[in-house]
Formats: structure tokens, C-alpha cells, sequence
């Protein structure tokens, strides 16, 4: 079983960037579809970004389309999201998931995560 563990939140001014990594150990991302989903608090968890295992196909939420960036990086067992154009409406915990589905594209379809990472967008 993968073990992820996200890092590269903090706080940043709306319209700021940020990115965020996540870290795979005790496996290969190359084994997984990788994402992101979010949760605000009080809400439920929303799908951010997806990205397939071999093809580095994307998908991602309507609300961070144009704005957001997923990469993979086998060399480095890492996945990386990177947020341009923030908006306070961005604050959430952020988490990394794997999935065996071939093109994440909701919260369902991942099967395990990491610990999340806090972003908060404020001046």
C-alpha cells in the first residue's frame, strides 16, 4: 500500500500562486491513477484534479479549470499541483489520492490518501 504525504500549502493572497507536492513511499505512482480533491470546512470533499496512469491524460473540477495545473513525475515518485489565480474560495485542506480508475473524475474514485495539506487564499 502506497503511503502519500502532501506538503507546499500555507497562506496566499488572493490572485497569488501555490503549489503543492505530494510524496508516494512503499510504491510507484506509475502503478495508479493520481488527483486531488479538496475540503472546505463544514462542506464535503470536492474533486479538484485527476490525471490517468500511462498517458498523463487530465481532468479536472469546473471550478479550478485554466487555473489549475496537475503534473506527474515518475523520477521522483511525486505528483505536483500547481494553482494559479487563487480565490478565498480555494481555502481547504488539499489531499492526494490514488486510484485504480483509468481517468480520476470524482471524489469516488479514489481509494486511499494522504493527510492534506492547508491552503487558505486571504489578504
Amino acid at each position: 500500500q502506497v503511503t502519500l504525504v502532501e506538503s507546499g500549502g500555507g497562506l496566499v493572497q488572493p490572485g497569488g500562486s501555490l503549489t503543492l507536492s505530494c510524496a508516494a513511499s512503499g510504491g510507484t505512482i506509475s502503478s495508479y491513477a493520481m488527483g486531488w480533491v479538496r475540503q472546505a470546512p463544514g462542506k464535503e470533499r470536492d474533486f479538484v484534479a485527476g490525471i490517468n496512469r500511462s498517458v498523463f491524460a487530465t481532468h479536472y473540477g469546473d471550478s479550478v479549470k485554466e487555473r489549475f495545473t496537475i503534473f506527474r513525475h515518475p523520477d521522483n515518485n511525486t505528483v505536483t499541483l500547481r494553482m494559479t489565480s487563487l480565490r478565498s474560495e480555494d481555502t481547504a485542506t488539499y489531499y492526494c489520492g490514488t486510484s485504480t480508475s483509468t481517468l480520476p473524475m470524482r471524489v469516488a474514485s479514489f481509494q486511499s490518501w494522504g493527510q492534506g495539506t492547508q491552503v487558505t487564499v486571504s489578504s
